[in-house]
């Protein structure tokens, strides 16, 4: 059905901002007392809501009360929440000094989480996603990029990426999923980091792509994951099997982001270790440098230098990285909205790097912006200024989300 959504206090269309390097505030595209015409899931028109109802008279309007700014859906481009268990214990242990490395040589960390997710059903695991995206879709992201990498054996990834698939045939929200059987060498496995990647290559791969399950292929490069040396014919033998790939690099030591522009990866994640040599390494490069402020916030250590990173001309997007270790707080835009102030980061920067930028880490071009033909993902947050928003620092949440065109 063709309809007409608002009035709204202000739209911020992020129309017309580039898709890579910094962004100042002044050149966002602001209209107030704005609406939205929408039909069959998309974006017809954005303009003045008045002038867009005295030129389309029999349009049905879906009234918009009150002060509200309408910002695009987000997009969280990094996530971990197909998972089960907690890893209180590791925090407990973080915030007594013990660091990552050290926590995970003692038996916590991810092999943790892999022994409990593999102790859990699949309509368990079901069940947990399906509440964490639905908190997610109320906080305003509607399009989730959710990893495997807790299973880290055939018979788990799978079982993972099917609980995604599952989840994704019941809820509105758009779920993108990603095989991260490489998020490291798994305990149980006889072999070197080479023979692990070549039996993931042999035998989860082609079971993958037969049931439909993930077109994108992750990896960890890192001391306590996988070298460059394994990585890089990992990676294109999975980019040959039709594949996208991207890089969990640089959270603790570099070589990673080298590694993702080497292959062609269309987005390299973390880079809290990245220096201005990366930082260089990104210019006129298509691969999006995916910063995650959520996994400092819970390792307590450095963001990733997205102010740099942006000066250097990167396409930079922000995601959560919920996961039950580093990042178990998920909240998207209080992590964007404190990072910001810790990079300065203007307001157009953060919602770039949650939108259109986030789309591109994900190669979707139908959404992002709120313009003619793009999905109507919408949310509108109860405030008549939109430098509210990062202002309160995530407490403003949004009153009403639409997932295209449709509110929920």
């Amino acid at each position: 059905m063709k309809k007409l959504i608002g009035p709204f206090s202000e739209i911020l269309t992020l129309s017309g901002l580039a898709l890579n390097g910094a962004i100042n505030d002044d050149q966002l595209e602001v209209i107030r007392g704005g609406g939205v015409i929408v039909e069959g899931g998309k974006i017809l028109a954005t303009g003045d809501f008045e002038g867009l109802r005295l030129a389309n008279p029999a349009l049905s309007v879906e009234k918009v009360v009150g002060e509200q700014v309408l910002l695009p859906g987000f997009i969280d481009c990094h996530t971990h929440i197909c998972f089960a268990g907690s890893r209180a214990k590791d925090y407990s242990l973080r915030i007594q000094g013990k660091t990552y490395l050290e926590i995970a040589k003692s038996g916590g960390g991810i092999w943790d989480s892999v022994t409990q997710t593999r102790a859990t059903a699949l309509s368990k695991l079901v069940e947990l996603l399906k509440q964490r995206v639905q908190r997610h879709l109320t906080d305003g992201v509607t399009t989730i990029e959710i990893k495997s990498g807790y299973g880290l054996d055939v018979s788990n990834e799978l079982k993972m990426l099917r609980a995604i698939k599952e989840v994704s045939l019941t809820t509105v929200a758009d779920l993108v999923p990603t095989c991260l059987a490489a998020h490291l060498l798994p305990k149980d496995f006889e072999g070197s980091q080479t023979e692990y990647l070549d039996h993931v290559l042999a035998d989860l791969l082609p079971l993958v792509k037969v049931e439909e399950l993930a077109d994108r292929v992750d990896i960890f490069i890192e001391e306590s994951a996988f070298d460059r040396t394994a990585s890089v014919p990992y990676l294109l033998a999975a980019k040959a099997l039709g594949f996208e790939v991207t890089v969990h690099a640089d959270q603790f030591t570099t070589s990673g982001l080298e590694v993702a522009i080497e292959v062609g990866a269309v987005s390299a994640d973390h880079l809290e270790a990245s220096t201005e040599r990366e930082a260089a390494l990104l210019k006129g490069s298509e691969t999006v440098a995916v910063v995650l402020p959520g996994a400092s916030l819970g390792l307590g250590m450095q963001y990733a230098p997205a102010r740099k990173l942006l000066d250097a001309g990167a396409c930079v997007a922000i995601a959560s990285d919920w996961n039950p270790g580093s990042a178990p707080m998920g909240d998207l835009l209080m992590q964007a909205a404190v990072m910001s102030a810790a990079e300065k980061l203007s307001t157009a920067e953060v919602f770039a790097g949650l939108t259109f930028r986030a789309a591109k880490a994900l190669s979707l071009k139908d959404r992002g912006t709120l313009t003619e033909g793009m999905l109507a993902d919408m949310q509108a947050y109860p405030c008549s200024d939109y430098r509210e928003i990062l202002y309160h620092q995530g407490k403003i949440k949004p009153a009403i989300v639409w997932k295209n065109g449709t509110r929920i």
